[in-house]
């Protein structure tokens, strides 16, 4: 069982690791996961809800549980009360400013002033000190603990000096209060760029509309598009959104789908067809009969995966989790040292302690904690857009780690639906004849070749004959009477009249990979139809694509080996499984598993077992029922080019959290350094607190700016 939660008071990758460390604790628990970027925790297992409350508190962090209907990707939206922080502490900032470095004021009076204006821009940025001293209460010290930590140590040394001492020249009220405006600042862009993670989710949210016209006793009715009841029928006018999941029952149209599949060509909609909520109605007038409505929709399902996805962990985000953890007790023990070392080399307390507040306030937690889940969470969203859901974060973060990808043939590499590829008539006979007399039998039956001729004979305008004592004879073909007269539909050895030349034709076919069927009317051949599952148009280019990557390419079907290797060929797939059941398709993924990690790509039903085998089960063309147990992503469209599409995606995320935590980590490193003094006394180089207060507030704006990039990414 799956809960989520949502946390208040988190500052950094500290707080995180405190929040897991206390949940893991509570029994029942299998798996928790702390989210920064979302403020929110996903535990997996059977806890009590009570139980797992009272440890986040017991950290002391709120905690509130998630009620179903909310968007699990919501980030809460601070930009607006940290600029005005900021704008208010600059205004303050100002005139402390001018006292101390402009006028450079030395008497009491304007050293109280400076106090003053230092004591209100703390009291406006008090959340620091609240959050710090609560961090260190419950031995979980954190981002604002450093922040708190610094300034107060600036202002407090600044009071003594003033009031005790009375050395007018060892002041730092300027520098307390700069380093909480300008972390104020750097967390009103790391705001502001935190919500620009999820405007792809937001706008798939805001694709179904508000209010739909549905058939309610004969009239038509406008209601709220969550009222739709399954099985109502609703009506959408051109230019108007698709309110839910369902099928056309009356009217004809061309509807973008391109929010759902990422294909930008509209797909034409008839009777029959299926329609999906959020995509738009262009041309013509739709009657529809509900079939998914309110969260149970394709895109409610799509925003629900988006969102676990971003709440769930990279396994390449462990190496920051296991420093977050030690990260902030170490850089305060680092301070004390700095501070110590300083004093011992003989310089003035005043200077020393600005050395240990430097290395307190340039260290940044936040840059860790942000590095993973800004990157997944910008990734899934774009992914989204082009219709590739990852359903958890591991799966964004393996994909692109794939080397072999297997592909099932029949709706994978084909396109599932068998089609007339060639009528042959004998020379006796005309074409038209041959198509009415297989249509008139084939219509009366239901098998999937028999489809495929109706279909084909009646987009030819073909007129069939009228049939009586239909019959199916079960592994041979179907007949019935025309007037007398027997029409016969099978295989040869059924209609038992095929001449030498159609039976050539015939074996051509079936090394084709196609299926022959003959047509008989009494002692008269007619001909030959011959029906296949044929290759989608891009599947060609998709395998090439794969290949062009460094991926090897494998088909695994269950069908026969002719067809299997037709296919195969055709598609430029040199090697071929054929013939083997589910447990078999299994086997083979878990052998090719010892050469790299492994995809596997197949309609998720009867390929599951091999989808769960796989390091990433993929299931394509599922835009109508997402919700598949077996698979890792899911493709909304039918197109085998998006699996090369999500290994790229999969792939630029990953590169970017490794940039992300190389920024991270390399900020950490040499910044510390630095802010201690350490290159001082060989190159004169040394970081003020406010300058490194200003290097601390842009790193997280970095990382989360860099992530960001990844809504630029154009992909073929």
């Amino acid at each position: 069982m799956k809960e989520h939660y949502n946390i208040k008071g988190m500052s950094c990758a500290a707080c995180v690791a405190r929040i897991e460390k206390a949940v893991s604790k509570v029994d029942g628990v299998d798996v928790v996961s702390v989210n920064l970027l979302t403020n929110s925790m996903t535990v997996e297992g059977t806890p009590e809800p009570k139980a797992v409350m009272k440890a986040v508190t017991g950290a002391g962090y709120g905690i509130s549980k998630r009620l179903d209907s909310e968007d699990q990707s919501t980030i809460q939206d601070d930009t607006r009360p940290m600029l005005t922080r900021f704008i208010v502490s600059l205004l303050v900032l100002a005139p402390l400013m001018y006292l101390s470095m402009v006028k450079m004021a030395m008497d009491p009076t304007s050293g109280t002033l400076e106090m003053l204006l230092s004591l209100a821009i703390m009291v406006i940025n008090r959340k620091f000190f609240v959050s710090g001293i609560k961090g260190v209460l419950h031995g979980s010290p954190n981002m604002d603990t450093l922040v708190a930590l610094g300034a107060s140590a600036a202002w407090i040394f600044s009071l003594v000096s003033l009031y005790i001492t009375h050395d007018f020249h060892s002041l730092y009220f300027e520098s307390a209060g700069t380093i909480l405006t300008l972390i104020t600042l750097g967390k009103t862009l790391e705001a502001y760029s935190k919500g620009r993670t999820t405007d792809a989710i937001k706008g798939l949210l805001k694709l179904t509309p508000k209010t739909a016209t549905v058939i309610r006793d004969g009239a038509e009715v406008v209601v709220a598009s969550d009222q739709i009841a399954v099985g109502e029928l609703f009506v959408v006018r051109p230019g108007e959104s698709i309110p839910a999941d369902g099928e056309v029952v009356e009217g004809g149209s061309s509807v973008d789908e391109s929010a759902m599949t990422g294909e930008s060509i509209p797909s034409d909609k008839t009777p029959g067809c299926p329609v999906s909520a959020g995509t738009i109605n262009q041309t013509g007038w739709l009657k529809c009969k509900a079939v998914r409505t309110g969260s149970d929709t394709t895109i409610s399902q799509m925003v629900r995966l988006v969102s676990e996805t971003a709440s769930g962990k990279a396994p390449i985000s462990r190496i920051a989790d296991k420093v977050s953890g030690v990260f902030v007790p170490v850089v305060i023990v680092l301070a004390l040292v700095t501070t110590a070392a300083w004093c011992l080399l003989g310089a003035e307390f005043g200077q020393a302690l600005l050395r240990g507040v430097a290395v307190l306030v340039i260290s940044c937690p936040c840059a860790l904690g942000l590095a993973t889940p800004v990157a997944i969470m910008t990734g899934s969203g774009r992914s989204a857009r082009s219709g590739i859901l990852f359903k958890k974060a591991q799966a964004l973060e393996m994909a692109g780690k794939v080397r072999t990808v297997v592909l099932d043939k029949t709706g994978t590499v084909t396109s599932g639906k068998p089609k007339v590829t060639m009528v042959c008539p004998s020379e006796a006979c005309t074409e038209e004849e041959l198509l009415a007399a297989a249509l008139s039998v084939e219509m009366q039956s239901s098998h999937p070749l028999a489809s495929a001729i109706t279909g084909y004979c009646t987009s030819r305008g073909i007129v069939p004959f009228e049939i009586t004592d239909f019959e199916t004879v079960l592994g041979n073909g179907v007949q019935g009477r025309n007037h007398g007269t027997m029409i016969k539909g099978g295989n040869a050895s059924f209609v038992g009249l095929p001449s030498n030349a159609a039976l050539e034709v015939a074996a051509a076919c079936m090394e084709r990979g196609e299926t022959p069927l003959f047509f008989s009317r009494d002692d008269r051949f007619l001909g030959m139809v011959s029906v296949a599952d044929t290759i989608k148009d891009d599947s060609v280019e998709a395998v090439k694509r794969l290949k062009d990557m460094g991926i090897d390419v494998v088909m695994l079907t269950g069908d026969n080996r002719k067809t299997a290797e037709s296919i195969a060929k055709i598609a430029g797939i040199g090697t071929v499984h054929a013939e083997v059941l589910p447990e078999e398709k299994a086997e083979i993924v878990w052998k090719l598993q010892k050469k790299g990690a492994v995809a596997m790509v197949g309609d998720g039903i009867n390929d599951a077992l091999a989808l769960t085998v796989a390091d990433v089960g993929i299931a394509i063309g599922a835009g109508t029922d997402i919700a598949i147990d077996a698979a890792d992503v899911v493709l909304s469209g039918s197109s085998l080019l998006d699996v090369s599409r999500a290994v790229t995606i999969s792939r630029k995320t990953l590169r970017n959290i490794k940039e992300n935590l190389f920024w991270a980590f390399f900020y950490n490193v040499t910044m510390i350094p630095l802010a201690a003094g350490v290159l001082y006394p060989l190159t004169g180089l040394s970081l003020s607190p406010m300058v490194a207060s200003a290097a601390m507030s842009l790193s997280s704006f970095c990382v989360v700016m860099n992530a960001l990039r990844l809504n630029l990414l154009k992909i073929k």
